[in-house]
């Protein structure tokens, strides 16, 4: 049985360069607001962006760069692709294994940062209008969005045990941050939305 090495510790922030919508419910929704809602903490009211999120981001665009996304689309079963030895393989499968790598909530970061200009608490709305090709009919939507310059506090934790290559699984995870700047986080990306940078100083717990 494999032995736990080390833990190798990502903490920083996320940095909004553009508003960024991840959905949450529409269960409050109220006559004038917004048609999509961003996901929050039920017991702050802060917007925060969900572990699954970020690391589901991560995975898929790390597998597209090597070419290793599974059949349809879905995350590879494959024990030997670099993606699948970092985020892991589906129990279900007979080449299930667990994840290297603990993607945490990230949450908002009040300090520091002016919302008093918002339209709601802590977010902006934002309308946007479709046009149907046909007959030229207007269907305007309103998004909520976590507005460009917030800040989340974000925590990885990569697992490396001793049957494990580090370097390999290392420099895995720092091509998936990487391409992440450099696409988008959350819904509406080709719209503008979810430009973020990651900014995390790194340590290691020996064990």
């Amino acid at each position: 049985m494999a032995q736990l090495k080390k833990k190798i510790m990502y903490d920083g922030e996320i940095l909004l360069k553009s508003g960024l919508h991840i959905g949450g419910t529409n269960a409050a929704m109220n006559i004038g607001g917004p048609d999509k809602f961003v996901i929050r903490n039920p017991l702050n009211q802060k917007p925060y962006i969900p572990g699954s999120s970020l690391k589901g981001k991560l995975r898929s665009l790390l597998e597209v760069s090597r070419g290793e996304a599974g059949e349809g689309g879905n995350p590879t079963g494959n024990p030997e692709h670099l993606s699948a030895k970092i985020f892991g393989v589906s129990a279900d499968t007979k080449n299930g294994h667990p994840s290297r790598l603990i993607v945490r909530d990230a949450e908002l970061i009040t300090e520091g940062t002016d919302f008093s200009q918002t339209d709601l608490l802590y977010t902006e709305t934002k309308t946007e209008v479709s046009i149907n090709r046909v007959t030229a009919k207007a269907n305007p939507r309103t998004f909520e969005r976590v507005p460009a310059g917030a800040r989340f506090r974000s925590s990885l934790v990569l697992n490396i045990f001793d049957t494990d290559d580090e370097n390999e699984l290392r420099n895995g995870l720092d091509k998936a941050i990487a391409l992440l700047q450099d696409d988008y986080l959350g819904g509406n990306g080709s719209r503008g939305y979810g430009q973020v940078e990651l900014l995390y100083s790194v340590s290691e717990k020996a064990y």
